[in-house]
């Protein structure tokens, strides 16, 4: 098979996976309200958690990545067996971690987005971007980046195992937030939210810490999103939280605005309640924004992740890696895809990775870097 012919199929096999990804139906186990309990009626509806989350508008989803690569080979790829894996599309957890559409290295190849930004927070571990316009980076370990594809960008998102004398844990969250009309056909743009630059709220017994991602909580407000997104202007209230409990501990999360969606995802722990209200494990709850939120911890340490923000309430089309209005603007989406390739691919391989020696970094399409401690 050619070189072409093999980018095309990878391509497919890329937009048909997102497409029935994008398709999963709900997972069993949702439930809603129906007393006038006041505290109760706090939490308006409780859902299962799959592989890839759902998000309420203006996100699109959010998938929990959480991989145990063993070391490193000298290719940064896993040191271990590829052998029983369905390269290409190995999203089936086997010994702990998967490949995804890697070959060589786990990851993402270089594919195309449309129409939306993607907020990726690494919670563990290293990832190595690499894009159309020519930027560049490795960022991890709390630090965020968040992409806004606009008009077209290919962007790959690989997974090098780096450490050649230790395992290469890697555990992120990717969340889709979708752009007005009015944004869908701006500039590609993407900035890094490093680790230090990300406020941390410690409470006063010290057993909550609540790390403020995106948008503002109380006098702490976040790094700001791109300039073209929906969360740059505050009234739209979007915020990513990441919150973690101590056993046995709890937190007060304040209201925020009407009309606001909120959603708390319960993804580490054994037991949640939200104003008395149990929550299981690995669930999410849709809730009202303009209530407080008591969070009580059981007895394991836990890590909640919260997002909200004002709807678009516009159409939304989605197929595979582009998000647009009508389907019209889908077939747009994947002509020009076919006919421009959203500036095509500068770098020497689709699973492009960097030197294992270099640290954080990021190098911007006008030419300005970042260098960051390792």
């Amino acid at each position: 098979m050619s070189k072409k012919n093999s980018r095309r199929d990878f391509i497919g096999k890329l937009i048909i996976g997102a497409g029935t990804l994008g398709a999963l139906p709900l997972m069993a186990g949702s439930k809603s309200d129906s007393d006038d309990d006041e505290k109760k009626h706090a939490v308006k509806n409780i859902k299962a958690l799959g592989f890839q989350w759902e998000t309420a508008d203006p996100f699109l989803f959010c998938v929990h990545h959480e991989d145990k690569y063993p070391q490193g080979n000298e290719e940064m790829g896993p040191d271990a067996s590829l052998e029983g894996r369905n390269i290409g599309q190995d999203f089936l957890i086997k010994d702990g971690w998967r490949m995804y559409h890697g070959s060589t290295i786990p990851g993402f190849p270089g594919h195309p987005h449309r129409g939306f930004e993607t907020v990726t927070v690494v919670r563990e571990g290293l990832i190595d971007h690499a894009d159309s316009m020519g930027a560049s980076g490795r960022y991890g370990n709390g630090d965020v980046q968040w992409m806004t594809a606009g008009k077209g960008v290919q962007h790959s998102e690989m997974f090098p195992c780096i450490h050649m004398d230790k395992p290469n844990h890697l555990e992120l969250f990717q969340i889709w937030l979708n752009l007005p009309k009015k944004s869908k056909m701006v500039e590609p743009h993407f900035k890094m939210l490093w680790s230090d630059s990300i406020p941390i709220i410690t409470s006063e017994d010290g057993k909550a810490v609540i790390e403020v991602l995106a948008g503002n909580l109380g006098e702490h407000k976040a790094p700001t999103a791109p300039p073209d997104s929906w969360a740059a202007d505050e009234d739209h209230h979007v915020a990513i939280y990441n919150i973690q409990l101590e056993k046995e501990s709890n937190y007060t999360l304040p209201a925020t605005e009407a009309g606001v969606n909120r959603t708390i995802y319960f993804y580490k722990g054994d037991t949640l309640k939200i104003n008395d209200e149990e929550l299981p494990y690995y669930h999410s709850a849709e809730v009202d924004p303009t209530q407080e939120l008591i969070l009580e911890n059981g007895t394991e340490d836990a890590k909640i992740l919260v997002l909200q923000g004002k709807p678009i309430e516009e159409p939304v089309v989605q197929h595979g890696p582009f998000v647009m209005n009508t389907r019209a603007e889908i077939h747009q989406a994947f002509e020009d895809y076919q006919n421009t390739r959203f500036g095509g691919w500068p770098w020497p391989r689709y699973d492009q990775v960097h030197d294992r020696s270099l640290g954080r970094f990021a190098k911007h399409a006008d030419g300005k870097e970042e260098i960051k401690e390792s």
